[in-house]
């Protein structure tokens, strides 16, 4: 049976990065339509327009609510839910004290289904609809992650930690069982339904060259698929590296020296970057995942999001949880803003959209598919309040144009400012 919705409200949509081409490429309609049919956006218009053109159609009107792409979360980690904002460690100490004693439970299916299942919907009710996440070293996380998923009908991206040294003996696999599970996981979930699976060596301190080359191995046989790892986060892990792998030239060599480096790479956080690793992962393409709650948070550096993006690099934005402080993308963006502040170069509101949005989709190489409203893509999408509390309302009711009117509940919003989520067409929150 065919459903078809017209979705009325103000809409916002992009044609291009506002980075690159000016905050002139949103598209912005005070009162416009989203048309939806079978999970599937058909139109985007003026909703005189729309109603015209479609006049048997049922509408949900949103009165002043402002319809955009659902968030595109980048980098992230399902199952440090429980851990969340814990208390006073740097990086190393962090993985120590808090996150390998609670990966270790994830070899229990029920607990991994229980925390996944949790998980996403924190998303949904923050208006996340994607979110590319890793697992644990356990096969049984992977399956929890997208079978969760599955039931919710999102889409994600997700895979195996992969981890030989320098963790417990509970969280460690080899390099041959990395590939192994890695490679039947992959061909049982990769563009199953909405699902995509991720190589995902956690990073090279806790993987031997044995294990690098085995998953880079891997990625050259499944050159689809993304890889994701974590790259320069913090100086103590980048003199742990060098240590590591006396050979390298740099960080990034641990990881292009066994084929982990290329397009369709995911380097979350890149903060410490030297020229050479610049100019690497602009020649190939490969996307740098900006995860602000999470650098501030465990002390990590300021991302130059500026001069990356002015660069030509790719950008993705992520909350990084629980390492970063909240599940909402609203306060990834927030804390980017905050950091760009700091570095002298603050964001434009449209800019913050647009990362949260179309600029991850493009990170993870969706941006075909999600991250967008416009006529073929995918109906994942979200009702923003832009009056969701007295105090945001106070700000936004003096509001001049769109961006002063969204800007506020960008920076003071959370979970109350997503009127509606809607999964494939379907409302899953609100």
């Amino acid at each position: 049976m065919t459903q078809t919705c017209l979705h009325l409200g103000q809409t916002l949509w992009f044609d291009g990065d506002p980075f690159a081409n000016g905050i002139e490429t949103a598209r912005h309609e005070t009162r416009g339509a989203v048309l939806v049919e079978n999970g599937v956006i058909h139109a985007v218009g003026p909703a005189a327009d729309l109603r015209s053109a479609y006049p048997w159609v049922e509408v949900e009107d949103h009165k002043d609510g402002l319809i955009v792409a659902g968030f595109v979360d980048a980098h992230a980690h399902y199952p440090q839910t429980g851990i969340i904002a814990s208390w006073g460690k740097r990086l190393i100490d962090w993985l120590n004290s808090y996150t390998f004693p609670e990966e270790m439970r994830f070899g229990d299916r029920a607990y991994a289904d229980e925390i996944a299942g949790r998980y996403l919907d924190f998303l949904l009710a923050n208006g996340t609809t994607s979110v590319c996440s890793f697992c644990t070293i356990h096969p049984a996380s992977v399956d929890a992650f997208f079978s969760a998923a599955a039931d919710r009908n999102m889409r994600v991206f997700g895979g195996k930690t992969c981890m030989d040294r320098n963790a417990p003996d509970g969280l460690r696999d080899t390099a041959k069982s990395a590939y192994d599970d890695s490679r039947r996981l992959l061909e049982h979930w990769h563009d199953c339904g909405r699902a995509s699976y991720v190589i995902t060596p956690r990073f090279s301190p806790t993987s031997t060259p044995e294990q690098l080359e085995t998953l880079g191995t891997l990625w050259a046989e499944n050159p689809d698929c993304l890889m994701q790892t974590h790259l320069s986060e913090q100086t103590d892990e980048i003199a742990w590296v060098k240590g590591l792998y006396p050979q390298a030239r740099d960080y990034l060599d641990t990881y292009e020296a066994y084929g982990l480096l290329g397009e369709k790479g995911l380097y979350g956080h890149a903060i410490h970057l030297e020229d050479r690793e610049k100019d690497q992962l602009k020649d190939v393409g490969a996307s740098l995942i900006h995860c602000p709650t999470s650098n501030t948070f465990i002390g990590s550096g300021l991302f130059d999001m500026a001069g990356l993006k002015s660069a030509g690099q790719q950008v993705g934005l992520a909350t990084d949880t629980g390492g970063g402080s909240s599940f909402s993308m609203l306060r990834s963006m927030a804390a980017a803003y905050e950091i760009g502040q700091l570095r002298g170069t603050p964001l434009h509101a449209a800019e913050l959209i647009w990362l949260a949005t179309a600029g991850s989709a493009r990170a993870l190489h969706q941006h075909h598919r999600i991250g967008n409203l416009g006529a073929g893509m995918e109906a994942d999408f979200i009702v923003l309040d832009l009056a969701s509390t007295p105090e945001i309302a106070q700000r936004s009711t003096r509001a001049q144009e769109i961006w002063e009117a969204l800007f506020p509940t960008i920076m003071m919003g959370d979970d109350r400012a997503i009127s509606a989520t809607y999964v494939a067409g379907r409302k899953v929150n609100g």
